[in-house]
């Protein structure tokens, strides 16, 4: 009886032995390769983790539009000016005989007419027109010019530009006065002269502009065969009013 539990007991024992290993290896094992999980890429690395997206959303550049920067125009610069533009225009003034022509008349109040074409941004061609008649008791003098030049514009501030001018024309002054105990006119001679002057524009728009003028007109000496010889020099000061089309 006694060995037969003896041999029962070796038996159980020996069956332990070779089955624990087989035991631990399927309860002990698996718990392990559980909990430890090697991501392979990155995607699973997000998924892992949601609060990692938030940084991905914001490493997303959104689409740049190119903006054209607004340059703002200062009070003080100049307006754009049309250039091949032809203006005609009137002055009225004072014209004030200087030299043997004040001996001839006195000073009045005349009106010149004008021609101007915009070349460039800085010079005008302009051209002028005048006639007038001065008395002085019996004696009196006609002055008349058609002249051209260049009109030079010194700067522009907004729509204000004062200018310098100068240039050449054609003069046909005739004097009447006393020769020889005797009053007579002079001959009747074209001459060449000069002109030079300056003044301010103000532009109102594209179509009218007013201004000043000041211009000095010096006809060359006119020689008589019978009589002194007609030579003097005439001073303008003018507002202008000028139509631009």
């Amino acid at each position: 009886m006694r060995n037969a539990i003896q041999s029962k007991a070796a038996v159980l024992t020996a069956a332990f032995v070779f089955s624990a290993p087989i035991f631990a290896q399927n309860n002990v094992a698996k718990p392990f390769a559980q909990k430890i999980q090697v991501p392979t890429t990155q995607e699973e690395l997000v998924n892992e983790k949601p609060e990692a997206k938030a940084p991905a959303k914001a490493a997303t550049k959104a689409p740049q539009v190119e903006e054209t920067p607004i340059e703002s125009e200062s009070s003080t610069a100049p307006a754009p000016r049309r250039l091949h533009q032809h203006s005609f225009g009137v002055g009225l003034g004072e014209t004030f005989l200087l030299g043997k022509y004040s001996d001839y008349g006195k000073d009045k109040i005349t009106m010149d007419l004008f021609y101007t074409y915009a070349a460039s941004y800085s010079f005008d061609l302009i051209m002028n027109a005048h006639y007038s008649t001065h008395e002085d008791d019996r004696e009196e003098i006609k002055v008349m010019g058609l002249n051209g030049g260049i009109k030079s514009r010194l700067f522009e501030f907004d729509n204000f530009s004062p200018f310098i001018m100068g240039g050449l024309g054609f003069y046909t002054p005739r004097a009447y006065r006393k020769v020889d105990g005797h009053y007579e006119w002079s001959s009747r001679k074209i001459t060449f002269g000069t002109n030079f002057g300056g003044g301010v524009d103000l532009r109102l728009n594209d179509e009218w502009t007013v201004g000043a003028l000041g211009q000095l007109h010096w006809p060359f000496k006119i020689e008589q065969s019978d009589g002194p010889d007609v030579k003097g020099y005439y001073f303008k000061l003018l507002l202008t009013l000028a139509y631009s089309f």
